[in-house]
C-alpha cells in the first residue's frame, strides 16, 4: 500500500511541474522538466512493479511449497495478480506518453 502511494505521489508531483507552463517564456523550461518527470516516474513505476511481482512470486512459491495440493489455485491467483501489477506499469507508461505528447519537448 505504501509503495503504491509513493508511486502515485511521485507521478502527481512531477506531472504538475511539467504542466505548469503558462506563457511563452515558461514553455522553454517545461521541455526538460517534462522529460525528467516522465523518465523518473516511469523508472519509479517500473521498479516498484518489479518489486511487487517479485514479492508475489516469492509468496506463491512459498505457498506451493507449504501446501502442494493448492498449487493450481495459487498459480491462477498468481497469474491474475501479476497481470494486475503489470497493468499498473502500462498505465504509468500511458500517463507518461500523454505527458510528453500533450506538452511536446521544447514546444
Amino acid at each position: 500500500m505504501r509503495k503504491a502511494l509513493l508511486m502515485t505521489l511521485a507521478m502527481v508531483l512531477f506531472a504538475s511541474a511539467a504542466f505548469a507552463s503558462d506563457g511563452g517564456a515558461a514553455v522553454a523550461a517545461v521541455g526538460p522538466v517534462a522529460a525528467w518527470a516522465t523518465a523518473l516516474s516511469m523508472g519509479i513505476a517500473a521498479g516498484l512493479c518489479g518489486i511487487a511481482q517479485g514479492m508475489g512470486l516469492k509468496a506463491a512459491c512459498e505457498g506451493t511449497a507449504r501446501n502442494p495440493e493448492a498449487g493450481g489455485k495459487i498459480t491462477v491467483t498468481l497469474i491474475l495478480g501479476l497481470a494486475f501489477i503489470e497493468s499498473l506499469a502500462i498505465y504509468a507508461l500511458v500517463v507518461n506518453l500523454i505527458l510528453l505528447f500533450v506538452k511536446p519537448l521544447g514546444a
